[in-house]
């Protein structure tokens, strides 16, 4: 095995680029919001655990139009590639349209009923960014569909372009609608009140409103490959649907179950009090900063082995999945061994609140540890995806997250006293035991049993 394989860093490296961007605007955001305040930070964190259950669900949804797209591209079927397109995207907008009414009616009972027990001010801030950034989830299942299907057609250098420009958008917004504008001489004074916590929201929903209107008038001018057609004729097609959704709701039901697990954990912190609730946020920002090469790989992986198993290459499809791992293995642990002793000094970018700064610190350091079993419990199912092995990649997800993660860090974290530090290991020991099933299945081939498009005569 070569250690570089051009094919697939070509395919990898813009997508390593736009994930830096993602998590180091993210970092900088929750920064910004550090300095607001501790409630303010803790808010975003709690939300976050709600809107990232969303967004995770929508990502799930885009992972059965990528394997699809892949597969007919792979095949060399352009017609119904972009067919695929075209019903990923509708369906996609109309569910995450249904759910964003649901999640606005239930928004302030879902709050008081997860978060009941944080500070008063904590809760405030958290209505007024969830009210906010709810709005924004038919925009960001717009993006994260069209991005998916893009990649899976090969083109993973657009989606970076567009994203990284969603970015800026983002922090520059978010700046000024957090902190205001302040600015005077002999001539003009200009005053605008910075908003706080609100403004963080305001910047991140302008940034995605950006995001949505740019990849839609990509796709309309069409790329290489992938271009939506006649936009306003559409019937949904139960042969594409059935392929799309036949990856697309295992991965979504794994998305939903894993994410409220981790909402659940979530909710353990919250009761050990602002300090934990504010170090965890800030240390899975960091953590997030430290799998950016794991996220992009993953991404990669599903595009590459669904492309293969298109042309029906499947060794070659095994090869790749095995390098993408090993790959992915290697950068982590690097990075995880670097962030040890520069633990403190990330957490004090986000605060200077000593006692956040310290348990931040240890979390990271522990981080730094068990990295090496990422890779394989996130970027090994993710080309098991590609290959439409979806359904055995959710059940093992499930049972990683609620028999090991959700159980033993309540176990560690509550029961036995360890706080935060107990949450975050009984995380890691379901890595191991999830990265462990996954391996067995990816050895003894099983996952390439299965037909994602119908075959062409």
């Amino acid at each position: 095995m070569k250690l570089i394989r051009k094919d697939i860093l070509s395919l990898a490296l813009p997508i390593l680029t736009e994930q830096i961007f993602v998590i180091s605007m993210g970092m900088v955001n929750t920064m910004m919001a550090g300095h607001i305040g501790k409630e303010a930070v803790s808010a975003i964190g709690m939300v976050d655990s709600i809107n990232n259950i969303f967004i995770a669900f929508f990502s799930a949804l885009a992972v059965g139009g990528t394997v699809v797209v892949a597969q007919y591209v792979g095949r060399g079927n352009i017609k119904k590639a972009n067919a695929a397109l075209k019903q990923a995207l509708y369906a996609g907008f109309l569910l995450s349209f249904v759910i964003t009414i649901i999640t606005w009616i239930l928004r302030e009972p879902l709050i008081s009923i997860l978060y009941g027990q944080a500070d008063p001010l904590v809760i405030n801030n958290a209505y007024i960014y969830l009210g906010i950034t709810l709005l924004t989830y038919p925009l960001i299942s717009i993006d994260l569909i069209s991005n998916g299907i893009l990649r899976g057609a090969g083109d993973t250098k657009t989606p970076m372009k567009i994203t990284i420009f969603m970015n800026f958008i983002n922090v520059i917004l978010s700046y000024f609608f957090i902190y205001g504008i302040d600015v005077k001489n002999s001539h003009f004074h200009i005053y605008i009140p910075g908003m706080g916590i609100k403004g963080a929201a305001l910047g991140i929903a302008a940034a995605r409103t950006t995001g949505a209107i740019i990849i839609i008038i990509v796709l309309l001018r069409g790329s290489r490959i992938i271009k939506l057609n006649k936009i306003f004729k559409f019937k949904f097609d139960r042969e594409y649907l059935s392929s799309i959704f036949g990856i697309g709701i295992p991965a979504s039901v794994e998305s939903l179950l894993f994410n409220a697990g981790k909402l659940i954990t979530q909710i353990y912190i919250v009761s050990m009090g602002t300090i934990s609730i504010a170090s965890n946020s800030i240390s899975g920002s960091i953590a997030g900063m430290i799998n950016i090469p794991g996220n992009a790989l993953s991404i990669a992986a599903t595009a590459i082995v669904g492309q293969h198993m298109g042309r029906k290459k499947e060794k070659e499809a095994e090869n790749s999945l095995r390098y993408i791992l090993f790959f992915s293995a290697v950068c982590l642990t690097t990075l995880g061994l670097i962030s040890i002793p520069l633990a403190k000094v990330l957490a004090s970018l986000y605060t200077d609140n000593a006692d956040i700064i310290n348990l931040s610190a240890k979390i990271i350091r522990v981080n730094g540890i068990f990295i090496i079993f990422w890779p394989f419990s996130f970027v090994l199912p993710a080309g098991l995806k590609g290959a439409g092995d979806a359904k055995y990649t959710m059940v093992t997800a499930i049972i990683g997250m609620w028999i090991f993660r959700i159980t033993l860090g309540y176990l560690l974290g509550i029961n036995l006293h360890l706080g935060l530090l107990g949450v975050w290991l009984g995380m890691f020991i379901d890595w191991i035991v999830r990265g462990a099933l996954y391996y067995i299945r990816l050895n003894n081939g099983k996952w390439k049993n299965h037909s994602v498009i119908k075959s062409e005569s």
